[in-house]
């Protein structure tokens, strides 16, 4: 899969300080302290033991609240701390269940984020000897566990009373039941990790047989366990062999044969008869007897589908409560049952991939309409004697998709809480890893591997990174090669790159800085900023599972070739490794001839009038103004009413005000900023390091950068603009919100697209935020960022001249991107749509929608995975809201309506542009109440170097797609 392009719509930075602003307000190293004293205290998080009364009113140890009030229940109080935290940060700590409301606890108004944080607080606290109660826990009467079983009961029946909310949150709302105490439940999965991991950190000689119990948990761990434990009896200190006590009768537990009696009485207490509960029984009746894995496995996963299909058929909370607890049961088998499973043949392995997709669909991973989507896909298998290697193929980037949606539906729900908690406590990142690895994504994954290894075989499409296993993992997204040290950036984005490296990202920056090649987790969509720039200027990008960046840890600091063929194979190696021809890549000095110029010849720089959009167009492009005013001018003017009016600050104002006075200086704003440029080749000149250029010339850059946010701006061009205001928008200045965007003469050059370098203000309303904001993007191109991109691909940097494009919001539903050609197909009559909720859809990196849209068919590439999202009020600013996914965002009205627009534009720009340009475009959109809005369109820019490269050809295989494989084919 080949990510792309897009134009930022909304401001990336805007969105991120939105997202994380409650994170950043948190005063970590106060809470990183808070936890090791609570660690410490014999009362933990809690202060005094209570009666908490039924009326409301709180007494003392000794004063029971009496029956005329309805009673009460005893147990701790919070400290005054921990109290504060929760009001002031809504952070809690150590929550006593039955001291909270169902409402608050549910937290619908923060997604949730009270229940995650009970959940992580439990997986801390097994993981870490109790954590905040590693004293606490023995504070006589601070929690009562029957009070906790009772309100737990009392809450799944208040929750699940509301079929909606069992619909949007059914995946949440089942890994709950894992953690809030309601029935005598446990989580022996999570458990069995979690008492591994205790005796690994302390017997560091454990540790292969817990990445064993983690990775490729079997049966056969109950005697490893047991043969380690009497082997190293000696060494053992009587803590640790409570422990291997406690982890052996956990595995016994979690192994024990499935005691279809304990089930059938668990069902019977269901009072709801109908033919799921029938299905149910049945299910039990018929395989009581049946050992067979590969008949017991598919039969479960159909029952898991069944139940979520129809578990709101059940019609009270305490029947649903009942379904879903039997689910999990379920659940539990299917994850011991499917490692007994073992396909010898082609066939097999493919009916156990289905199967095991059909599971992640019934446990919550997978949306239904995300399965229903690509079923027949996946189901090709189980109709066929023979595959071809295409057809193939497309199963396996199906599956790898499902797997790949699966573990994006666990980080969507907690990677928030997740990363909130560990910019003060650093356990907490290994929480997301353990819910995937006790779900069925573990064994999905490892058949899915091994479907790749058998079809790499086949193909000679072989992956060969270093020495980490599960090869078949990697996939390359834009071909490219690079030469650097490898860098793994496992939790935190916080950092400073360099262009000479290769980065490994879990997650990459959405403000990344030139790099020399990039690997990624969460690749995002295939429009993101960074795979625009990583496309655009040939790096070779590529994502890879968490497991690959936890084994390439090793690696880390080394220097490697790294290289990503046009069939998406990847080669990752050392130095040391490398071939006389991949060495002689980089030895070829760089020419000028490399760079790309920014043409400055037929600018126009005496125009100094606020314009109208609709008297510019493309043919204004790189003159007027930059590509973004000129090519929205054009659209206005072919769709009139899909595009909003506009007004545009020409080249020629900038430079006017450059052309000022430049306090504390001898000369201009230009002046300085020409000499600047002129020191620097002076420097180069007398040969001075290159990293002493760059720091000069960031340093003059941040002065004037400074200096122009600070610029005074002309009495006529403000009376102009409000003028225009009133003229073109219909209101005074102050009274509509609009975007502020940068729009530069370097962007969407034939060779560079230059999206994303520069500043966008979105949703400002207040006159004086307009004014002020126009000078922040007038400064925004010499940003550290902006300029390293421009000094390293282009031969005139210093000729930057932003213009500005001023627009009103519209405060779209959904937005994104669609590019009129399949970017996985290489169909140029095909569609790539990313589309995400509210306003900046698919542009940072997000978990977009994405589909391949062709003639008469839609594909879903991808799902969106994204929980947050903005609304741009009318009162200026974004409003943060929260969304599920149990439905598509883009509609089949939504979808004609794009192909729609995609045969016009095509037909209509060239013909109206008196262009030469055959090429696809990048179309910027948005719907609002199903009413499409057009923002932008550009080239869609490829980096045709990469594509052509001999050495890329000569690593990419030659494949017979139409060769055929018999489905009876030995494994």
């Amino acid at each position: 899969m080949i990510k792309k392009q897009m134009l930022i719509t909304l401001s990336v930075l805007f969105l991120n300080f939105s997202f994380s602003l409650q994170s950043q307000d948190l005063p970590t190293q106060e809470l990183s302290q808070l936890i090791e004293d609570l660690k410490k205290d014999r009362r933990g998080p809690y202060h005094r033991i209570k009666w908490f009364c039924k009326d409301g009113t709180i007494r003392e140890p000794k004063d029971p609240c009496p029956d005329s009030i309805g009673g009460g229940i005893q147990h701790a109080s919070y400290k005054e701390v921990v109290e504060k935290n929760a009001k002031k940060y809504h952070i809690f700590f150590g929550d006593i269940l039955a001291y909270t409301s169902h409402v608050n606890f549910w937290d619908a108004a923060h997604a949730q984020s009270r229940l995650k944080q009970y959940q992580l607080g439990k997986y801390l606290s097994s993981v870490d000897d109790g954590w905040i109660l590693r004293q606490g826990r023995y504070y006589r009467g601070a929690v009562q566990s029957e009070d906790e079983e009772t309100w737990g009961i009392d809450f799944y029946n208040w929750l699940l009373s509301d079929s909606e909310r069992i619909k949007s949150n059914y995946y949440l709302i089942r890994q709950s039941l894992r953690d809030i105490p309601h029935n005598g439940d446990n989580n022996l999965a999570q458990q069995m990790r979690s008492e591994s991991k205790v005796i690994a950190d302390q017997f560091p000689d454990f540790m292969d047989l817990r990445v064993k119990i983690h990775g490729q948990p079997s049966a056969e761990d109950i005697t490893l366990v047991k043969n380690f434990k009497a082997k190293y009896a000696s060494k053992l200190t009587p803590e640790l062999t409570k422990e291997f006590t406690k982890l052996e009768k956990t595995l016994l537990d979690f192994y024990a044969p499935i005691d279809f009696d304990l089930l059938k009485k668990q069902l019977e207490e269901i009072k709801t008869n109908n033919l799921t509960k029938q299905k149910i029984i049945t299910f039990l009746e018929n395989y009581r007897n049946e050992k067979r894995p590969e008949l017991i496995v598919p039969a479960i996963a159909d029952l898991l589908y069944t139940i979520r299909e129809h578990c709101t058929d059940f019609k009270t909370g305490r029947d649903r409560l009942i379904l879903l607890d039997f689910s999990n049961e379920l659940e539990n088998i299917i994850l011991r049952k499917s490692q007994e499973w073992k396909p010898e043949t082609l066939h097999g392995l493919l009916k156990k991939i289905y199967s095991l997709s059909y599971a992640a669909a019934g446990t919550g991973l997978v949306e239904l309409w995300e399965c229903e989507s690509i079923n027949s896909l996946v189901a090709i298998y189980n109709s066929q004697k023979e595959l071809t290697v295409a057809e193939l193929s497309d199963f396996l980037e199906t599956s790898r998709g499902i797997l790949e949606w699966s573990a994006s539906m666990v980080k969507a729900h907690y990677e928030h809480v997740v990363t909130m908690y560990g910019s003060f406590e650093p356990k907490s990142f290994g929480f997301i890893d353990d819910r995937i690895r006790s779900s069925i994504a573990l064994s999905l994954g490892e058949s899915i591997s091994s479907l790749g290894s058998f079809l790499a075989k086949k193909t000679s499409l072989t992956n060969s990174v270093l020495t980490v296993s599960n090869q078949s993992s990697f996939r390359g997204l834009n071909p490219g090669y690079a030469y650097g040290e490898l860098v793994i950036i496992d939790e935190s984005n916080d950092i400073e790159v360099n262009s000479d490296k290769i980065y490994i990202f879990q997650k990459p920056p959405s403000d990344l800085k030139p790099v020399a090649g990039i690997m990624t987790v969460a690749e995002g969509n295939l429009v993101s900023h960074v795979q625009l720039l990583a496309r655009n200027l040939g790096i070779p990008n590529a994502a890879l599972s968490d497991i690959n960046l936890k084994e390439l840890k090793a690696y880390n600091g080394k220097k490697v070739f790294y290289a990503v063929s046009n069939k998406g194979n990847v080669i990752l190696k050392l130095e040391k490794d490398m071939s006389a021809e991949e060495l002689a890549l980089f030895k070829k000095e760089k020419r000028k001839t490399d760079l790309i110029k920014v043409p400055v010849d037929q600018i126009q720089l005496n125009n100094s009038e606020v314009l109208s959009m609709r008297t510019v167009n493309a043919k204004d492009s790189g003159k007027l103004c930059g590509p973004k005013a000129a090519n929205l001018g054009q659209l206005k003017q072919m769709f009139p009413d899909q595009v909003v009016e506009g007004l545009v600050i020409p080249f020629g104002i900038f430079k006017t005000h450059m052309d000022q006075k430049m306090p504390n200086t001898d000369g201009t704003y230009w002046e300085f900023l020409n000499a600047m440029f002129a020191k620097a080749t002076s420097m180069r000149t007398d040969a001075k390091d290159e990293k002493l250029v760059e720091e000069y010339q960031l340093q003059q850059l941040s002065k004037l950068r400074q200096a122009i946010i600070n610029m005074p701006l002309s009495d006529s061009f403000i009376e102009q603009l409000k003028s225009q205001f009133i003229s073109i928008f219909g209101q005074k200045i102050g009274s509509v919100p609009v975007f502020l965007r940068s729009d530069t003469n370097m962007e969407d050059l034939k060779e560079f697209t230059g999206a994303g370098l520069n500043l966008t203000l979105f949703n400002i309303v207040s006159e004086n935020t307009i004014i002020e904001g126009i000078k922040k993007v007038w400064a925004s191109p010499y940003t550290e960022r902006s300029f390293k991109w421009r000094q390293k691909y282009l031969s005139n940097p210093e000729n930057v001249y932003p213009s500005i494009l001023i627009i009103p919001s519209v405060d779209v539903d959904y937005s994104g991107v669609m590019i009129t050609k399949g970017i996985n197909s290489g169909n140029d009559e095909d569609l790539t749509i990313a589309f995400s909720k509210g306003a900046g859809g698919a542009v940072d990196g997000q978990a977009a929608e994405t589909r391949l849209i062709t003639a008469s068919t839609t594909k879903l590439l991808a799902p969106s995975r994204e929980k947050h999202y903005i609304r741009l009020p009318k009162t200026g600013g974004t409003k943060e809201y929260y969304t599920t996914f149990e439905t598509p965002i883009v509609n089949s009205k939504n979808i004609d309506q794009l192909r729609t627009i995609a045969t016009k534009i095509k037909k209509t720009i060239p013909k109206q542009t008196d262009t030469q340009y055959k090429g696809a475009y990048d179309v910027e959109l948005g719907f609002k109440d199903d009413k499409l809005w057009l923002f932008q369109i550009r080239p869609f820019v490829e980096n045709k170097k990469a594509l052509s490269s001999s050495y890329l050809l000569s690593i990419t295989p030659k494949i017979e797609y139409s060769t055929k494989l018999s489905l009876t084919t030995k494994l």
